[in-house]
């Protein structure tokens, strides 16, 4: 199953250095190469962002390739509830539609939001991270996936 599912990291919209459309477009990318090599599950960890932009490409890509399924990994129930609207709109209209929403802690701490990223590269076989090199979460799951041999796309901000 590992082989055929494919995750998401990468930095909040204040990280980034490109504006969304350009950042969507390579994501629209990397999205449609991992269909093209097999990759029929995505996983989210659906934070604002790359994770919820990637979420809403795999959604639309769906009306198209049927058999993709997507996954949304929660590091906690509530997480994306207290948002901007803009974004917990976002947040929760993914959800409805997601196949499989994970919840990998009981309730907040800080410790979930790394063992959300640490299973959602434990259970793909590819990540796609939108990427500055910056410290951090993203990076954390780029480093993870790498010593775990997981292989990365990085998409540059």
């Amino acid at each position: 199953m590992r082989g055929h599912r494919c995750c998401f990291t990468g930095h909040r919209p204040e990280k980034l250095l490109r504006d969304k459309e350009q950042i969507t477009e390579d994501l629209t990318t990397a999205i449609d190469n991992a269909i093209s090599d097999g990759y029929r599950t995505f996983i989210s960890g659906m934070a604002m962002g790359v994770d919820i932009w990637a979420a809403q490409i795999v959604l639309k890509k769906k009306s198209v390739f049927p058999d993709l399924h997507l996954i949304c990994a929660i590091p906690f129930p509530g997480f994306g509830f207290r948002w901007p609207s803009q974004w917990s709109d976002s947040y929760r209209g993914i959800i409805t539609q997601a196949d499989l929403v994970k919840n990998l802690s009981p309730a907040f701490s800080y410790a979930s939001f790394q063992r959300r990223n640490k299973w959602m590269v434990d259970h793909s076989g590819r990540v796609i991270a939108v990427y500055n090199g910056s410290s951090g979460g993203t990076r954390n799951t780029v480093e993870y996936a790498q010593q775990n041999n997981v292989s990365c796309i990085l998409i540059s901000v």
